[in-house]
């Protein structure tokens, strides 16, 4: 049964990068995704995926301490587009059963993997938008090397592509939509466990070639309503960091930006409630 008291709002990831490759593109030999603008790009789908794999790993310590404090049933939050999950065993689920096990099926919705399954799950209640940087970006491309992986060779190295983004500030919008909520069978526990999750998705999931990704805000505003208090818009715009100076070149350290730290005293009053998830 879906939860009636989950109210319309409106997100912002504010993400840098430094010296990591946040988001590669297989299309181009898994560069960092840059727009024709020069501006990166971080894929909503690639983010999904870190929150994804904490809640699967149920021996790992996100899960581990969220599942405490929430109080979570194991059983109720399975992965739909888990890496283990195959098509048989997800079409052979009853529809209550599909939404009672796949806490990301009822918070993201369905994907390629629900085709030809007559399930009332469609759009998510959550819908992450794509994440692109404030400003140009610049790629830098390496050649690093690896031992030989062959277990009789002693000497030789083997090469290895190295694509970094030096320095960028991105930003990635996020909502809350309540009208999906009946169809999916999302209840605040659902999101409030995506909300936890949220400041932990990078620092969990570093790696050689992303080892330097920071959530530095994750502002979360509820509306005054279901149906919405202020349009998305202008929350968003109000939190979306600036470029001091050569707005059209790639910044060097999180200094060259003005990033937002409030809202104004007006567009507090159209909402309910504002906060920083990493702050929480």
């Amino acid at each position: 049964m879906a939860d009636q008291s989950i109210i319309r709002a409106t997100g912002l990831l504010i993400i840098e990068v430094i010296n990591s490759n946040p988001n590669g593109d297989p299309e181009r030999e898994s560069d960092p995704r840059q727009r024709p603008d020069d501006k990166g790009e971080i894929s909503p789908v690639s983010f999904k995926r870190k929150l994804r794999d904490l809640v699967e790993d149920k021996e790992g310590p996100v899960w581990q301490a969220f599942a405490t404090k929430f109080k979570l049933a194991t059983d109720n939050f399975g992965i739909l587009e888990s890496r283990k999950s195959t098509l048989k065993e997800i079409r052979n689920l009853a529809e209550k059963e599909f939404i009672n096990k796949y806490w990301d099926g009822r918070v993201f919705g369905n994907t390629e993997l629900e085709k030809g399954r007559k399930v009332p799950v469609k759009t998510g209640v959550v819908q992450f938008g794509l994440g692109v940087s404030v400003a140009p970006i610049r790629i830098e491309r390496m050649t690093t090397t690896n031992p030989p992986v062959e277990g009789d060779k002693s000497v030789g190295m083997a090469p290895l592509g190295y694509r970094i983004v030096e320095h960028g500030i991105y930003c990635m919008p996020f909502f809350v939509n309540p009208s999906a909520a009946h169809k999916s069978g999302c209840t605040t526990k659902d999101i409030e466990l995506m909300l936890a999750l949220i400041p932990h998705a990078y620092t969990h999931s570093r790696s050689y070639v992303r080892p330097n990704v920071e959530i530095l805000h994750a502002w979360f505003m509820e509306h005054k309503s279901s149906l919405g208090s202020c349009p998305d818009y202008k929350l968003i715009d109000a939190f979306t960091p600036k470029k001091k100076k050569d707005a059209d070149k790639p910044s060097i350290s999180r200094e060259d930006y003005h990033i937002p730290s409030s809202l104004t005293d007006e567009l507090k009053n159209k909402i309910a409630s504002c906060k920083d998830l990493v702050e929480s």
